[in-house]
């Protein structure tokens, strides 16, 4: 069974600092694209993070390198740190992971809640 669970969510400050994680169990992840979304109330989902499995990350522009995504295999999880948050970042947080070795499969978590809010 594939499980990705979100951690690391919560309220901080305007400027403040997270770091989510995304614990990965029943896949082989180094096989998988790993990605962070996220979704605001009201809005689409938008693609926040992507880190490939051979290690090359891209970010949505709204980032402004405020974000870094990271991936240990071994453990397996995948993080995203959050810098200089700001109450537009406010959203749930969902990992995703896009199997791009042999047959294509993607999975989600369920979501972590980020508020940032003074």
């Amino acid at each position: 069974q594939v499980q990705l669970v979100e951690s690391g969510g919560g309220l901080v400050q305007p400027g403040g600092s997270l770091r989510l994680s995304c614990g990965a169990s029943g896949i082989i992840v180094s096989h998988y694209d790993m990605r962070w979304y996220r979704q605001a109330p009201g809005k689409e989902r938008e693609l926040v993070a992507v880190i490939s499995n051979g290690g090359r990350t891209n970010y949505g522009d709204f980032v402004e390198g405020r974000f870094t995504i990271s991936r240990d295999n071994a453990e397996p999880i995948v993080y995203l740190r959050m810098n200089s948050l700001k109450p537009e970042d406010t959203a749930v947080y969902y990992c995703n992971a896009l199997k791009v070795v042999g047959i294509k499969r993607e999975y989600w978590g369920q979501g972590t809640q980020v508020t940032v809010s003074s």
